[in-house]
């Protein structure tokens, strides 16, 4: 049934998830598992590197971060680009940039070669996760957002648990190199990716693309009735005099805006010490090589339970206490593997470890995309990203110099524990704004919505 106006923020909230919304999470789900296929890989190539280049524990804690700086200055930049001109042309334009420079760096011969490559291939592969996250979130139902952003963010670990699995086949009898050969598989799909990702359809209807977004508003009401003469609205503001990042300072929001920043930093920081890290720690406690990748295998196997089973917890309660009581089961995992224990404990605990860390981080992912408003949803998940980038590089920094300096192994998980405490107050501070993101076609100003 054709309508005069329509507010698809309306349609998108109140739709049923189908055919459609089948077909955004998959293709989001298949980019983001090259993205964590790429978080991991470093960690299984780590050990080989060391030994092939003559590494030191914090040469390598260095070279490690070199993606790292790149990631943290491809989501500033992306995310920021993206609200400007849409979320499918970056996307894409970054999954060319990680999947054509991590394939290259098979062919490194120097660490400086290697760290140049991994740097550029870290622009794209910070650069794709908030316009991920905000596209996926900006078509899920509001019943199943959380579920739907955690469910993509999943596919992350399934990256991880892809790379570890290959690294405890592969590398031994075929060198690290065969690692980053494989990466380079998603640029054969570019075409199909192109065609079949959709645009961000509040972007189309901000940008007055309304033939294409009609087209999409089809797709997803039930009856597809929808009519060029319909007029498409949205239910906040699309205008804005200041830039997309002076928007995640206004309104009241800039100390949650901070503390979304610190969250960001521990969790990531958490993250990444134990992605770079893990196989030569427990390398360290007397494990085989094999043993120790596959302690990655169960981090990630952890991450992607706990991303989906959080998701459904925020979706029923709020993003607030699942995110804190999460950090403080992180900072106990992490605890516990200090301790000796037996095998199959050490490793649930690891899993735990992947659920509560790189799951926390995912859920704080759908956070920030649910509380900015529209003209600045990719810049505020790419600013927090980028921020959390500075802990995911100085994460491995630490590690290694940690492990320089001989500690008990009980002393080096209680260190890497204590982010997940300073995450867990940062967001028990944070202040709540739901209500940003409402104002209404007759340009309410937010504060006047506000009721907390």
């Amino acid at each position: 049934m054709a309508r005069d106006i329509l507010n698809v923020n309306s349609v998108i909230d109140e739709a049923k998830f189908g055919k459609f919304h089948w077909g955004v999470l998959f293709w989001c789900l298949l980019i983001i598992i090259f993205d964590g296929y790429d978080l991991v890989i470093y960690g299984v190539a780590l050990p080989l590197l060391m030994q092939e280049w003559s590494l030191t524990s914090v040469q390598a804690g260095m070279l490690a971060s070199t993606a790292l700086c790149g990631m943290m200055f491809g989501a500033m930049a992306f995310g920021t680009l993206a609200d400007k001109f849409g979320r499918k042309k970056i996307i894409l334009a970054c999954v060319t940039c990680f999947s054509g420079f991590t394939f290259l760096g098979a062919f490194a011969s120097t660490p400086v070669e290697f760290a140049i490559l991994r740097f550029l291939a870290g622009l794209g592969i910070g650069g794709v996760m908030p316009n991920l996250v905000a596209l996926t979130s900006e078509y899920a139902p509001k019943k199943i957002r959380s579920t739907m952003v955690a469910v993509m963010f999943s596919g992350y670990a399934i990256g991880g648990i892809i790379s570890a699995l290959l690294g405890s086949i592969l590398v031994q009898d075929y060198g690290w190199q065969i690692m980053f050969l494989i990466a380079g598989i998603p640029l054969l799909g570019f075409p199909i990716i192109w065609k079949y990702l959709p645009e961000s359809l509040t972007y189309l209807v901000k940008d007055q693309q309304y033939e294409s977004a009609r087209v999409i508003v089809n797709k997803i009401t039930p009856d597809g009735m929808v009519s060029k003469d319909t007029q498409l609205i949205l239910n906040e503001s699309t205008d804005s005099s200041d830039s997309s990042v002076k928007v995640l300072f206004k309104e009241g929001r800039t100390f949650s805006t901070l503390m979304f920043w610190t969250a960001f930093f521990m969790c990531l920081l958490m993250v990444y010490a134990l992605s770079s890290w893990l196989p030569k720690l427990m390398l360290a406690a007397g494990y085989s090589l094999g043993a120790s990748i596959l302690f990655l295998l169960a981090l990630n196997v952890g991450a992607m339970i706990g991303a989906i089973l959080g998701g459904v917890l925020a979706d029923k309660f709020h993003l607030k206490p699942v995110v804190v009581g999460m950090c403080v089961l992180a900072a106990l995992a992490l605890i516990g593997l200090g301790f000796n224990s037996p095998t199959i404990i050490l490793y649930s605990l690891v899993g735990v470890a992947g659920a509560t860390t790189i799951g926390t981080s995912i859920l704080l992912y759908s956070y920030v995309a649910q509380y900015y408003p529209l003209v600045a949803r990719s810049t505020g998940i790419g600013w927090a990203s980028a921020i959390g980038r500075v802990g995911a590089i100085v994460g491995p920094v630490l590690t290694g110099m940690l492990l320089t300096l001989n500690l008990p192994h009980t002393t080096n998980f209680l260190m890497i524990s204590i982010p997940a405490i300073l995450a867990a107050i940062s967001i028990v501070v944070l202040k709540r704004h739901d209500n940003d993101r409402i104002a209404t076609i007759n340009n309410i100003p937010s504060q006047e919505l506000e009721k907390s």
